[in-house]
């Protein structure tokens, strides 16, 4: 027997047969028997609403739980909560989320470089997606945004801003409706980019002062892209604008003061040139987190008390940092540590001296004698860390 629920009815033990709404365009594809709370977790995180069962292979106590005409199931109040996901389960989630939101933000900016004028309901969904993901799965998603280097910068900068400035926003305490506009910006900031010369998108040199003055029109460009789709918050539109913009008046396009520029555009414009910083690129190396963070605290063009707090939210060790131990082993930080900040929690797998991969240990270094010495580069010591994250050490986690 096939009946139709809501997520929020959906119980361990049921089986799905196929998921009937779900918001955006993250196609979730799901058929089996659900196992734990977790799994249903990681469902809402997802964006899955609505789901058909087959009570037939279902494996449900009828007595805690009945299925009426209406398709809603009436269960038992129960004060046992729902268990946080593990750091896997976030990476997995995470992983699925993240390349499917590449995809969606692909169609999106290959129409706009077509001259098309796509509409703005699949962004819009994928920041509602990202939202609801952060409050999930926040370990998983800031691995993937520290690791998952495709080569396809502008796309990978997009959505590494939308999950950076929905943290951000989600640490400040913002309302929603803030919360819902910032997270959008972060994926439509940069659109006016799709607009440029291959020869400065593509560019492996320094960009010249002439290419760089065509660049500072980007901000310019995105906005009329985006009054050509449909309608956006002004908060939206204040981000595409002003994220270059600096509060000592020396960012673009008007190089505004310390009055003009909003919280908002001094909140995307950390977050951009932070992802910017960490990201490699054609023409540069990227740095370390940790590195990234110092450069921000010394820079008096951004605003210091939000760079502080955006550093009280990712961390003094950002997760999915790669940090060197005072015990000859490299390690990747897995979970923070809002306490002791220096303290975090890491996976270990490299033996400095060896040269060789060991066996993955995980370590709350505020429980340990052990020490992070620094922040490194998997470059340094020749690692393709994305490859093996993903190949070996997930599986550890």
């Amino acid at each position: 027997m096939l009946q139709q629920i809501d997520i929020n009815d959906l119980k361990p033990g049921m089986f799905v047969n196929n998921v009937i709404e779900q918001s955006g365009m993250l196609k979730i594809k799901t058929k089996g028997m659900v196992n734990s709370a977790k799994s249903i977790q990681i469902l809402k995180a997802k964006g899955v609403q609505k789901l058909e069962i087959d009570l037939s292979r279902s494996k449900i106590d009828q007595s805690e739980s009945s299925i009426d005409a209406s398709g809603s199931a009436s269960q038992q109040q129960s004060t046992e909560s729902v268990p946080a996901l593990s750091d896997r389960e976030q990476l997995d989630a995470a992983t699925q989320l993240y390349n499917q939101a590449l995809t969606i933000q692909s169609r999106f900016f290959k129409r706009l470089e077509a001259k098309d004028t796509p509409s703005l309901a699949s962004v819009k969904d994928l920041s509602l997606n990202i939202i609801d993901s952060v409050v999930a799965m926040p370990n998983g998603l800031s691995c993937l945004s520290m690791m998952n280097k495709t080569g396809k910068y502008l796309l990978e900068h997009s959505l590494n801003c939308s999950i950076f400035l929905t943290m951000f926003a989600q640490h400040r305490n913002m309302s929603q409706a803030e919360i819902e506009s910032i997270s959008m910006a972060g994926l439509l900031m940069d659109v006016g980019m799709t607009n440029m010369p291959n020869d400065i998108t593509q560019s492996t040199k320094k960009l010249t002062d002439a290419q760089k003055e065509i660049v500072t029109t980007h901000v310019d460009i995105g906005l009329d892209l985006i009054d050509r789709c449909g309608d956006v918050s002004d908060i939206v539109r204040d981000i595409i604008f002003n994220h270059h913009e600096r509060i000592d008046g020396s960012g673009y396009p008007d190089s505004q003061n310390d009055v003009d520029v909003s919280v908002y555009a001094r909140m995307a414009a950390i977050v951009d040139s932070y992802d910017a910083m960490i990201s490699e690129r054609l023409f540069k190396k990227a740095l370390t987190p940790s590195r990234a963070l110092s450069r921000l605290l010394k820079d008096p063009s951004y605003d210091q008390a939000l760079v502080t707090q955006f550093i009280q939210c990712v961390g003094v060790h950002p997760v999915g940092s790669l940090v060197k131990l005072n015990n000859g082993r490299l390690a990747i930080v897995i979970r923070g540590n809002s306490t002791t900040p220096l303290q975090p929690t890491v996976s270990t797998f490299y033996h400095i001296k060896t040269a060789n991969y060991s066996e993955v240990k995980t370590i709350d270094l505020s429980r340990s004698e052990v020490k992070i010495e620094s922040s490194v580069r998997p470059e340094e010591f020749g690692l393709n860390l994305t490859k093996f994250f993903k190949d070996v050490f997930s599986g550890a986690l």
